[in-house]
C-alpha cells in the first residue's frame, strides 16, 4: 500500500469512493471504522469534520463529506 499525498486528487476521489462503498456494506459506524482498520485506514473526527487518515505515517487523505459524519 503506498502513503497518498494530500496533493493528488485522483487518489483522494478513489479512497472517498472506497471509504463511500465500505460504509455502504457496514451496519454501524463502529463496524464501518474496523472495517477501514483492517485496509490501513482510520476516520479521525475532528471540530471541522471528520477526516480519512492513513494508519501508515497518520497522514491525513481527505475529508468526509458531512453526510458520514453523524
Amino acid at each position: 500500500m503506498s502513503i497518498i499525498s494530500n496533493q493528488d486528487e485522483f487518489a483522494q476521489a478513489q479512497v472517498l469512493e472506497f471509504v463511500i462503498t465500505e460504509r455502504s456494506k457496514t451496519l454501524s459506524r463502529r463496524e464501518w471504522k474496523h472495517r477501514l482498520a483492517g485496509f490501513g485506514y482510520a476516520i479521525r473526527e475532528t471540530d471541522a469534520g471528520d477526516v480519512v487518515q492513513s494508519l501508515i505515517g497518520a497522514k491525513d487523505i481527505c475529508v468526509l463529506p458531512a453526510a458520514l459524519s453523524a
